[in-house]
C-alpha cells in the first residue's frame, strides 16, 4: 500500500525475491510525497566520513530519544542502497571530475547528502522505481485505487486487504503480507508542506486492525516553508539551500539563528521570533547561493514573482514529516502479524525526538528491502479465513476544525489545556495524538511542552505507545 520511495522499492526487492505483488496507490505514480521530496539521501560516502559518524548525528538529531540499533541499521546499509539506485539507472549530482557531489544539512557534521537534480530528487528516485514497477511482470499496479480496511482472520493474523477502485465497487486482495507505505499525516495540521492526502490514513488503517502506533507526539515542522497568500503558501524551500550559505533573517534584518542547527531548534528560533514580533515570516536569503543547481525551487518561485537571485524569502514553519507511525522492528513488522509498515507511515524509532535531515530517503530505501525480504517469508493465508466488512469503505478525511485545532494545541508549542479538548474530536487519528502528547509530559526536539518546559531523563529512549483505544503508555526499545 502506498507507491512513494519505500513501497515502490519494496515491492521491486519483493518481486526481484519471486513475489508475486500488488502495488497499491491512491493517487498516480508520479503524485506521492516522495516525487515532491526535495531533500536527498544520506549516506556516509565521503573520504573522511563514516556510519559511525553518521550514527552519532543521528542520535544526537533524535535528543535522547533515537533507537540506537535503527540507527546502526540506517547508518550501515544507506551506503550500498544509493549504489543500488546508481545500478538502476538514478543519476546523482556529481563535480566535474564524476565524483558524487554531497551536500551539507543541518545537524550533519559531515557533506554527504546525495541529491539528484539539486532538490528534485524525490522526483527522479520515483521516476526510475515507478517506470521499473510498471514493466515489472512481477508487480500488478493499480491505481487509483484506495485500500480500506486491513484483512485478518480468526487468529489476528493480516491475510490481505480491502480496496476501492475512484468509481466502482470493493476490490479483495489475499496476501502472506501487507506492507503499509502510505506516508505521515503532516496534512492533518492546517499549515503544512504535505500534499493534502497525507492524513495518516495507513496509521488509521494498522490502528483499526489492531496495531500499535508510536511516538505519534513527535511532528517534525520545517522551518523554511513559504509564506504566502495562495496556493504556493506552505511550499518546502529544502535544507540544502540553507547548507550551500542562504542565511536567515528577522525583520530588522539581524540573523538570530544558527541556520544549520537541526530542524527542531532552527524551527523553535523562527517561531519564537514571530511570537515576539507578530510578523507572520521571517526571512530567507538566497542571493548568494547558485540557484542553477535548485530549478524546481527557482520555477516555483518564478510563479509567485519572486526571484531567488534578487529577493528575500518569506518563510516560517509548517507541518512536514512523522517521526511516530506504526510500531516495528527492524524488519518492518508491526504488532499484528503479516502486517508490515516502512517509510513515514512507520515508527523504528530511528528519527527519535526529531529527523536528522535527508535520513527519511534513505529510511524509505533500508527498511523498505528489509520489509520486502521479510515479508517473503511469511506463510500462504489460509482460503476463506478472513474477518472482512461487507462493504469496507476508506477512512473518512478529517475536517478542517481538526487540521485548525491540531496547529492551534499541538503546534510547535503544546500545553495540556490545549491538548485535552482533542480527546473529543471526531477524527480518531487526532485523538491518539492528543492523547500521546499529553503522556509525554516534558519538552523534547520537536515536542515542546510550555507547561513542561524541561527534558526528563527518565524519558531518555523511552517511546510512546498507543492502541486504538488511546490508551499510550512507555516503551524502552532496545
Amino acid at each position: 500500500m502506498g507507491a512513494g520511495a519505500a513501497g515502490l522499492y519494496a515491492a521491486l526487492v519483493a518481486a526481484w525475491e519471486g513475489a508475486s505483488v500488488a502495488l497499491v496507490s491512491r493517487s498516480p505514480l508520479a503524485q506521492t510525497a516522495s516525487y515532491w521530496a526535495q531533500g536527498g539521501i544520506a549516506a556516509a560516502l565521503a573520504v573522511g566520513d563514516s556510519r559511525e559518524q553518521h550514527a552519532e548525528d543521528t542520535l544526537a538529531a533524535g535528543r535522547e530519544a533515537g533507537r540506537a540499533s535503527a540507527i546502526r541499521v540506517l547508518c550501515d546499509e544507506s551506503p550500498a542502497r544509493v549504489r543500488d539506485l546508481q545500478k538502476l539507472g538514478v543519476q546523482f549530482d556529481a563535480d566535474r571530475a564524476g565524483n558524487l557531489a554531497l551536500g551539507l544539512e543541518g545537524g550533519h557534521s559531515q557533506r554527504r547528502v546525495v541529491h539528484a537534480g539539486g532538490a528534485a530528487t524525490g522526483r527522479r528516485i520515483t521516476r526510475e522505481l515507478s517506470a521499473l514497477a510498471a514493466t515489472n511482470e512481477r508487480v500488478e499496479v493499480l491505481e487509483p485505487v484506495a485500500a480500506s480496511a486491513i484483512a485478518t482472520d480468526g487468529d489476528g493474523r493480516c491475510i490481505g486487504l480491502t480496496a476501492r477502485r475512484r468509481e466502482g465497487g470493493p476490490i479483495v486482495l489475499s496476501a502472506r503480507a501487507v506492507i503499509l507505505a502510505t506516508g505521515g499525516m503532516a496534512a492533518l495540521w492546517q499549515r503544512t508542506t504535505n500534499p493534502r492526502g497525507a492524513i495518516g490514513a495507513g496509521l488509521s488503517l494498522a490502528s483499526e486492525a489492531g496495531a500499535l502506533l508510536a511516538d505519534i507526539e513527535f511532528m517534525q515542522f520545517h522551518p523554511t516553508a513559504l509564506r504566502l497568500e495562495g496556493p504556493r503558501d506552505g511550499f518546502l524551500v529544502t535544507e540544502a539551500v540553507r547548507g550551500e550559505g542562504a542565511l536567515l533573517y528577522d525583520s530588522q534584518g539581524e540573523r538570530f539563528v544558527d541556520e544549520l542547527a537541526p530542524r527542531d531548534e532552527v524551527a523553535l528560533a523562527i517561531h519564537t521570533e514571530l511570537d515576539r514580533t507578530g510578523e507572520p515570516a521571517v526571512w530567507l536569503d538566497m542571493r548568494n547561493v547558485e540557484v542553477e543547481r535548485f530549478p524546481n525551487i527557482a520555477a516555483a518561485l518564478a510563479d509567485v514573482g519572486l526571484n531567488p537571485t534578487r529577493d528575500l524569502l518569506p518563510v516560517a514553519p509548517a507541518a512536514h514529516y512523522t517521526m511516530g507511525g506504526v510500531a516495528t522492528d527492524l524488519d518492518g513488522r508491526s504488532t499484528v502479524p503479516g502486517l508490515y509498515s516502512v517509510g513515514e507511515a512507520a515508527c523504528t524509532g530511528l528519527h527519535g525526538a526529531n529527523r536528522l535531515a535527508s535520513n527519511s530517503l534513505a529510511e524509505c530505501l533500508v527498511f523498505g528491502r528489509r520489509a520486502a525480504l521479510a515479508a517473503c517469508d511469511e506463510p500462504s493465508p489460509a482460503a476463506g479465513g478472513a474477518l472482512l466488512a461487507p462493504d469496507p469503505r476508506a477512512p473518512e478525511a478529517p475536517r478542517e476544525d481538526t487540521r485548525a485545532a491540531l496547529w492551534r494545541h499541538a503546534g510547535l508549542r503544546r500545553d495540556a489545556e490545549g491538548l485535552s479538548p482533542l480527546g473529543d474530536d471526531p477524527y480518531p487519528l487526532a485523538r491518539l495524538i492528543g492523547a500521546a502528547c499529553l503522556t509525554r509530559a516534558e519538552s523534547r526536539g520537536a515536542h515542546q511542552r510550555t507547561d513542561h518546559p524541561d527534558t526528563d531523563p527518565g524519558l531518555d529512549c523511552m517511546h510512546t505507545l498507543v492502541d486504538r483505544d488511546g490508551a499510550p503508555r512507555f516503551e524502552r526499545w532496545q
